[in-house]
């Protein structure tokens, strides 16, 4: 983990590789059901990756997205947290960052459009590494060169000169 003062405007891929890398568990704050929801695309990539995905909302509680059971707080969930990822807004994460030392979590990873610096600063003083503002879906694709949007990596869009058969 790193424990040095971070910038939060610019992580390095191996800051991130790092943290992906030793991820297994996710406990996702604010998992939705609903399948056309950001939440519900990333859990299910990266559940395709091989992580083990737990859906936290307490509205949904008791409830199944993609195979695993919804519980209401991280402290509900069953199992080791590696990283808290959290799909609510920034004023939630001072709260969500307390329950994720309390659970132990390794990292708590804020998705695009989620900064709260004072959260940030509270869970890297526990010894909690942080990224905010990003999706590890995006990170996890961008690092690995799967990046799939507008024709990129499906091979609709290429560099190389077109064959004239």
């Amino acid at each position: 983990m790193n424990h040095a003062p971070m910038n939060h405007d610019s992580y390095s891929d191996d800051y991130l590789r790092g943290i992906l890398r030793r991820t297994k568990t996710i406990a996702m704050v604010g998992a939705s059901p609903n399948w056309n929801r950001p939440s519900y695309f990333v859990m299910k990539y990266l559940q395709a990756k091989g992580f083990r995905v737990i859906p936290v909302n307490p509205r949904a509680a008791g409830e199944e997205i993609l195979g695993e059971p919804v519980v209401a707080t991280l402290a509900d969930v069953p199992v080791p947290v590696d990283m808290v990822d959290v799909f609510r807004a920034s004023d939630a994460a001072p709260g969500i960052v307390e329950d994720a030392i309390k659970v132990g979590a390794k990292t708590v990873w804020m998705q695009i459009g989620v900064r709260h610096d004072a959260a940030a600063a509270r869970a890297e003083a526990a010894g909690l590494d942080v990224v905010m503002n990003h999706c590890p879906k995006i990170e996890y694709s961008r690092l690995c060169g799967e990046l799939g949007w507008s024709g990129v990596n499906t091979g609709i869009l290429t560099s190389r000169r077109r064959k004239v058969v």
